[in-house]
């Protein structure tokens, strides 16, 4: 893949800082897997900031067009050209030939954050994930040599993973003046963990250089299983996996190659 060196550092740099757990989940993968998810991964911090970096909505409607513009248009290279992160972009949609339609979902699921608005009904919750995190996954996967009929594994590993990340976020999303969840109640919230790492343990992931690309899940299931047991953690706050639990289960996820 032609992406610049200098494109490449500058997205691991907003990856390290930005999504500290991506980026050590990668840096533990082969460096020459490395750079389209470094990529990928400073896309998703771009368009998840867009709400939050004014109190005008407007100015988040702005930066995602901004976004949607650059996978729209990423034939022509024109507005991603200056911008340190849309133009590795838009280089891996041409040479990956990535799926846009997903790209494009990961954008339109951020109105969400602009518009604060609750889920009105289940379904539309599990969207949601699908669309951000789900869809990521799927990328990621894709830009590794994924083919279609690897989708479903795909997504359902990223939904799992999104799952645990949005249950983590709960507290902050209601602060922002957010209602992040369908229905908060602890039976709802084990119901759903306890669905998605059903989910999660039916899939066999193939042997394939792209299945490394699933390593940045690591924590789901732990963080679902301990949402099933203890669902009230979730509103608490205290959704969390130790320092040396973390690291120790991404060490010999490295160690033994598995995803």
């Amino acid at each position: 893949m032609t992406l610049l060196t200098e494109d490449i550092n500058a997205c691991a740099g907003v990856v390290q800082k930005g999504d500290p757990d991506r980026f050590l989940a990668v840096m533990s993968i082969k460096p020459d897997l490395r750079a389209p998810l470094f990529v990928l991964y400073a896309f998703n911090l771009e368009i998840a900031r867009a709400a939050w970096a004014s109190q005008e909505p407007m100015v988040g409607q702005m930066r995602l067009q901004f976004w949607r513009d650059i996978v729209t248009q990423a034939d022509e290279n024109g507005s991603a050209r200056y911008h340190e992160v849309g133009r590795p972009l838009a280089v891996l949609i041409r040479e990956k030939r990535l799926d846009t339609e997903a790209l494009d979902q990961m954008i339109t699921a951020r109105w969400w954050d602009l518009n604060k608005d609750g889920f009105d009904a289940p379904e539309a919750f599990r969207a949601q994930i699908e669309a951000t995190a789900g869809n990521l996954m799927w990328l990621s996967a894709q830009a590794l040599g994924a083919g279609e009929t690897d989708r479903s594994l795909a997504q359902t590993w990223g939904f799992a993973q999104g799952l645990a990340a949005w249950f983590q976020a709960v507290p902050e999303l209601e602060k922002r003046g957010c209602r992040p969840l369908y229905d908060g109640r602890p039976a709802a919230i084990s119901g759903l963990a306890r669905a998605a790492l059903s989910d999660l343990r039916n899939t066999k992931p193939p042997r394939a250089p792209w299945t490394m690309v699933l390593r940045t899940a690591w924590q789901a299931e732990p963080l679902l299983k301990l949402a099933a047991k203890e669902p009230q953690r979730v509103a608490d706050g205290a959704l969390a996996l130790s320092e040396f639990h973390k690291k120790r289960r991404l060490f010999f996820k490295a160690l033994t190659g598995r995803p």
